[in-house]
């Protein structure tokens, strides 16, 4: 499989990364109206910067597939483990918003009630959910993204990369959501059901022995609903604003920023998704919460009962959670590809053939 995707990489339109010196003139040989061609003319900013580009694979490799999702694991196992104090109280300010009055005073009950230790509990499902939701969120949308441009063309791919963004990213969560769905079935009944379980050790065998498999994935269609939308948002937002940012915002073209700079809009950027992304997703992310805490339940029901205010419950505190965390992931994820050296095209440029097209060249 890998093989044939790395094959239909070579043309994708997204694997560029010269492309900006191409069209600066820099790349390839000047005419000289006074003799014959001379040898291509750099600068050396610029070959120094093209030895420091040395890929350690080539675009839609296996190993470049296998590396993103690597980076997802770490980047989405650690920023959802370091943030499930806030989880905690979020999902009980859902559940039982006439106990916890707010974000601070959920943390005052819960320090009161449980100590600090009772604001770590679910971390365990927490990490190993959200290890194998990344793996396959980050992974597969690479995979999707290099296979959805080659059937669309370069062109198309780029006059329809928004939706290109929306298409992969929508299935690459849908595979995500279910290796999410188990643990994070878990991690609600220990955050939101006091004296249920308090590790995953316990609480997962008791599940089992309710409900069956049912406990673990009847809160999948949910799921769907809540990160479908979210990671739609989370991917399209991200490569528009990284777009919008250089070409609007950032003073230099992306190939003269330094990887520190780099990441810094990367970060920005992801803010800035994680913000939309927590509005989209709350309300079935506040359903998901009372669905798994209750047994025999279903999300229609949960929905009916909660009503329109009920599932807004909590939102700024998810706000503070998601841009923080959308945030982190991003930075986290680019940082890993910097670290193995893996090709990190800049925002697509219109293709050549397309602007003689439009008439924007002779």
């Amino acid at each position: 499989m890998f093989s044939s995707v790395a094959h239909l990489a070579r043309a994708n339109p997204f694997n560029a990364p010269h492309l900006q010196l191409v069209q600066d003139g820099l790349a390839g040989p000047r005419s000289n109206p006074a003799g014959p061609p001379g040898p291509p003319r750099r600068s050396r900013k610029l070959a120094a910067a093209s030895v420091e580009e040395q890929y350690s694979c080539d675009y839609g490799s296996g190993r470049f597939f296998l590396l993103c999702g690597l980076g997802g694991i770490i980047s989405c196992g650690t920023t959802h483990t370091a943030l499930v104090p806030l989880d905690l109280v979020k999902c009980r300010l859902q559940v039982d918003p006439q106990k916890y009055k707010g974000i601070f005073n959920g943390f005052s009950v819960t320090l009161k009630e449980d100590g600090v230790r009772g604001l770590a509990k679910g971390w365990a499902p927490t990490f190993i959910g959200y290890s194998m939701q990344g793996l396959c969120k980050f992974g597969f949308y690479e995979v999707f993204k290099v296979l959805y441009s080659n059937m669309l063309g370069e062109e198309n791919a780029y006059l329809w990369r928004t939706s290109l963004y929306l298409a992969a990213s929508a299935s690459a969560e849908f595979f995500a959501d279910i290796a999410l769905a188990p643990m994070e079935a878990a991690k609600v009944r220990i955050q939101t059901q006091p004296g249920y379980a308090n590790t995953l050790r316990d609480a997962a065998p008791k599940m089992y022995k309710e409900e069956g498999l049912k406990a673990f994935y009847k809160g999948v269609a949910p799921l769907w609903m809540r990160q479908i939308p979210y990671t739609m948002m989370k991917f399209a937002c991200f490569e528009r604003t990284v777009e919008a940012l250089y070409k609007f915002v950032v003073p230099k073209p992306r190939s003269e920023c330094s990887k520190p700079e780099q990441l810094v809009v990367t970060f920005v950027a992801g803010y800035i998704a994680g913000v939309f992304c927590a509005i989209v997703s709350h309300p079935a992310d506040s359903v998901v919460s009372v669905l798994n805490k209750e047994k025999g339940s279903s999300a229609s029901l949960v929905l009916q009962r909660l009503g329109f205010r009920g599932v807004w419950k909590g939102l700024f505190a998810r706000i503070i959670m998601i841009g923080t965390l959308t945030a982190l992931q991003w930075f986290i994820y680019d940082s890993v590809k910097v670290y193995f050296r893996l090709p990190r095209p800049p925002p697509p440029e219109m293709p050549e053939s397309l602007k003689k097209k439009l008439g924007y060249t002779e």
